[in-house]
């Protein structure tokens, strides 16, 4: 049975503009170079360099599109607001003279990928057919943190349905002991325990490399669970035998390919900072990344191309009507970009200025134990935009200080209370809570429980689970896997 119903919903949708803004927003500096570059060869309305015309809007002309005022609303843009140039001026902290000295900067370059390495080093190999099929299709499933998570008898079939390429699982065996032999050592190994095996085999044989072996051979869930106690008696080694043994694996690389990558990124200086905040006598001075992102206007000769074919309203045939509408289109594409742009850079610099006002002790001595407590909250109520706002604004981006380079991220965080009411932030407490593990005695590590008795003792209410939670995000084992002999 058909039913007919009336239904009110309120519905919240976002304009094109908008859509474009929020995309910007979210791109780091780098990603928004290789945007613009995009526009520009997408858009033959866009185009690089400053703009030489006068604003000047005709008038009476029925062919253009509306005037209405820029802003969020999804409406038409006037000719006039196309042949419109805003010169966003440069945001200083203190209004001081121009500063024009070249700045140090981290360029972007692509590092080579884990997979294209091994690749490399397969093609030195003198290998059948067959045998480069299957080690291509091992490297191709190789992780980032250089494992190989399939079995080979998945693989196996994976060869068959895929490549059409029959193999047998000893086939697929002897081929990834090839690829295990790759650089970096470790990598393409089936577990932890396998790979430490592998880097421990083309070290030199020395005895604390073989009492390292046997242990991880035979002894790996007592290594793991630091049982160290039945290993010494079982093997009949004394104090010092095993810890330099321990010492052997330790100096190990669990991730190979993580590290292999982290080399890579460091050696090749991938991180492209967002913004620049310099201190001087005092006072502070921020400045946006945006030199590899060129000035963009409208292009004049579509402007004039949309005026000629709406002016010719007496001639106007169906192909020139679609003409222009395609012009009208590819206009109104040029002046979103570019407002998105404009909004963008506006957006990033009030909400950095926010950060720099909250974090202004940091920014002026680097010093960690300065960072105020802060969330997404307190910098929104400053900036004047909505949470959702920040949040994409801080998300993968980077301020480069004269101490270093930090993601916006690293200046957010908690706040806690100590009994005299003061408030001090979950970096802060993170800091003690390290210094106490590390000043620890390792024969008899701080459990949590008395990691949170510490902190009472010095004027800081924490619960033992919040020492857990902040001890697992900085990567420290429980005390039981931090013990040592």
């Amino acid at each position: 049975m058909l039913k007919q119903q009336l239904q009110q919903k309120l519905q919240q949708k976002l304009s094109p503009q908008q859509i474009q803004l929020i995309r910007l927003l979210e791109l780091p500096a780098i990603e928004l170079e290789e945007r613009v570059k995009h526009e520009l060869e997408e858009n033959p309305a866009l185009e690089e360099g400053i703009g030489t015309d006068d604003a000047e809007q005709p008038a009476d002309n029925e062919g253009e599109p509306e005037n209405t005022a820029q802003g969020d609303e999804d409406t038409d843009l006037s000719l006039g607001d196309y042949l419109t140039e805003d010169d966003i001026p440069e945001y200083k902290i203190q209004q001081l003279h121009e500063r024009t000295e070249k700045r140090e900067e981290i360029p972007f370059l692509a590092s080579q990928s884990l997979n294209e390495y091994l690749l490399q080093q397969l093609g030195l190999r003198h290998l059948s057919e067959k045998e480069m099929k299957i080690a291509e299709y091992i490297i191709g499933n190789v992780d980032d943190d250089g494992y190989l998570r399939r079995k080979p008898s998945a693989i196996a079939d994976d060869l068959i349905f895929q490549a059409g390429q029959s193999a047998a699982t000893a086939e697929i065996e002897s081929v990834l002991g090839i690829v295990q032999d790759f650089d970096p050592p470790g990598v393409c190994a089936r577990n932890l325990r396998e790979c430490l095996l592998l880097q421990l085999d083309r070290r030199e044989k020395t005895h604390d490399n073989m009492c390292a072996t046997c242990i991880l051979e035979d002894f790996f869930d007592e290594f793991t669970h630091k049982r160290y106690d039945k290993i010494m008696h079982t093997l009949g080694l004394n104090e010092d035998e095993i810890r330099r043994a321990i010492a052997e694996i330790v100096a190990l690389n669990p991730k190979p390919g993580n590290l292999w990558e982290e080399a890579m990124t460091t050696t090749m200086s991938q991180i492209t900072p967002d913004f620049v905040v310099e201190a001087h006598n005092g006072e502070l001075f921020l400045s946006m990344n945006n030199r590899d992102i060129p000035p963009l206007h409208v292009s004049r000769d579509y402007v004039d191309m949309f005026r000629s074919y709406a002016d010719n309203k007496a001639n106007q045939t169906p192909q020139m009507r679609d003409a222009i509408q395609f012009v009208k289109q590819k206009l109104d594409s040029a002046q979103w970009f570019i407002d998105a742009v404009r909004q963008r850079r506006e957006t990033l610099q009030r909400t950095m200025e926010a950060i720099i006002m909250l974090q202004r002790d940091f920014f002026l001595s680097g010093d960690e134990s300065a960072l105020r407590p802060m969330i997404l909250k307190d910098v929104s109520e400053h900036a004047g935009y909505d949470i959702s706002t920040i949040s994409r604004v801080s998300n993968s981006k980077y301020v480069q200080t004269t101490f270093g380079i930090y993601p916006l991220k690293y200046f957010f965080s908690e706040s806690m209370q100590t009994n005299s009411g003061e408030e001090v932030s979950s970096r802060q407490l993170k800091k003690i809570i390290k210094e106490r593990i590390d000043g620890e005695d390792k024969r008899k590590p701080l459990t949590d429980e008395e990691l949170a008795c510490e902190l009472k003792k010095n004027d800081y209410l924490i619960a033992r689970r919040t020492v857990a939670k902040y001890r697992e995000q900085m990567d420290i084992p429980v005390a039981r896997l931090r013990k040592e002999i």
